[in-house]
C-alpha cells in the first residue's frame, strides 16, 4: 500500500498591536529595567499589571514600583527545551513573586540544575543588553540575593509586535492524496458525490448537500470560465507583484464550484465575467504537490461563456 504524502508546514505571522496606558507603561519601564506593578481595590499588588480590577471591575491607575528581585512560589524543570523557548539549555519555569508584588510572575529560572530550585529560593532578573520594550527583556531570571540593576533611561512603547509560528507535520487525507499526486503530474483531480453528481475542485472529502463520501475520482481540463473577480489595488505584505492585478474565481471545465487564483495577462478594467481562461504552468522541473504548480491563468481567446452556464455557481 503507497502511504500517503505528508510534508512539513510552516505557519507564521507578525502580530501587532497597540498597547494603551497599563501595557505600555509596564513594557516602557522593561525596557528602562525597572518592573511596575498596579495596586487593586483590595491593596494587592499585581505584576504584571492588570487593566481591570478582578474584584470590582473598575479601571485600576495607581502604578507601583516593585523590584527585580523575588521568591520562587512554585516551578517546574524543563530538561529539554522546546523551539521558542527563552533558553537552549535546561531550565525551570517558575512563578516569582517580585518584591513589593503580591501576585506571581511566570518567567524561565537559568538554575543549571533541577537540585538548586526549590520554592522560597531567592532570584533576581537577568536583563538583556538590548532591550525594546518586551516581557522577553528579561532574559531570565537567576538565583541570587543580590539586589537588582538600576533603572536606566529609554523611550517609550507603544506598540508591540509578537511573532506567531506553528510548525507542523501534515499526512494528506484519502482524498488530499490522488489530488497531490496528480499535481505532481500536471493533472487536475476532482471528487464527484456518487448521489447528486456535484464534481468538487479541491476535492472535498464529503459532499456538503448530501453528506455522503465523495468517493468518484475524475480528471478535469485546465481551461475555465470566470465567474466572479477582484481587482487588487492595496499594496500588503508578502504580495508577489504590484497591484493592481486581478485575483478571480475560476470555475474549471466540468466542475461545480470554483476556487480562486490569480489572474494576469489582461489589463484589470478588461476581466468580465464569463471570460474563458486556461492555467500557465510553471516548468516542469518546479512542479510539486501544489497548487502553486498553476502560477496564474491567462485568457484564452475563446468566446465568452454564457451566463446561464456559471450563473448557479457564484
Amino acid at each position: 500500500m503507497t502511504r500517503p504524502l505528508s510534508a512539513p508546514l510552516d505557519v507564521g505571522f507578525d502580530y501587532t498591536r497597540s498597547l494603551g496606558p497599563t501595557l505600555g507603561r509596564f513594557l516602557s519601564d522593561l525596557r528602562r529595567r525597572k518592573v511596575t506593578g498596579i495596586r487593586g481595590s483590595d491593596g494587592r499588588v499585581h505584576v504584571p499589571p492588570l487593566e481591570y480590577d478582578p474584584v470590582t471591575a473598575e479601571r485600576l491607575h495607581e502604578f507601583v514600583d516593585v523590584t527585580a528581585t523575588g521568591v520562587v512560589r512554585g516551578w517546574s524543570w524543563i530538561p529539554e527545551p522546546l523551539e521558542g523557548q527563552p533558553l537552549d539549555r535546561p531550565f525551570a519555569w517558575a512563578l516569582i513573586q517580585l518584591d513589593g508584588a503580591d501576585t506571581a510572575l511566570l518567567h524561565a529560572v537559568d538554575a543549571g540544575s533541577p537540585d538548586r530550585m526549590a520554592t522560597g529560593t531567592r532570584v533576581r532578573a537577568r536583563w538583556r543588553g538590548e532591550r525594546v520594550g518586551a516581557i522577553t527583556d528579561i532574559e531570565c531570571f537567576e538565583i541570587s540575593d543580590e539586589p537588582a540593576d538600576p533603572p536606566t533611561e529609554a523611550d517609550d512603547v507603544t506598540m508591540v509586535t509578537t511573532p506567531v509560528n506553528l510548525h507542523y507535520t501534515h499526512s494528506a487525507s484519502p482524498t488530499e492524496d490522488p489530488f497531490l499526486r496528480g499535481l505532481m503530474e500536471g493533472r487536475l483531480i476532482a471528487q464527484r458525490c456518487p448521489v447528486c453528481e456535484k464534481v468538487y475542485f479541491p476535492p472535498r472529502p464529503a459532499c456538503p448537500v448530501d453528506g455522503v463520501p465523495t468517493t468518484d475520482q475524475i480528471e478535469l481540463s485546465d481551461h475555465g470560465t470566470v465567474t466572479t473577480y477582484c481587482v487588487v489595488n492595496v499594496p500588503f505584505l508578502g504580495q508577489r507583484i504590484p497591484p493592481p492585478y486581478v485575483s478571480a474565481y475560476v470555475l474549471l471545465d466540468g466542475a461545480d464550484i470554483p476556487f480562486l487564483h490569480l489572474l494576469l495577462g489582461v489589463a484589470p478594467e478588461d476581466v468580465r465575467m464569463g471570460m474563458r481562461v486556461e492555467a500557465v504552468w510553471k516548468p516542469r522541473e518546479e512542479w510539486g504537490p501544489t497548487m502553486q504548480n498553476i502560477d496564474h491563468f491567462k485568457p484564452s481567446g475563446e468566446p465568452d461563456a454564457p451566463f446561464d452556464s456559471y450563473s448557479q455557481h457564484l
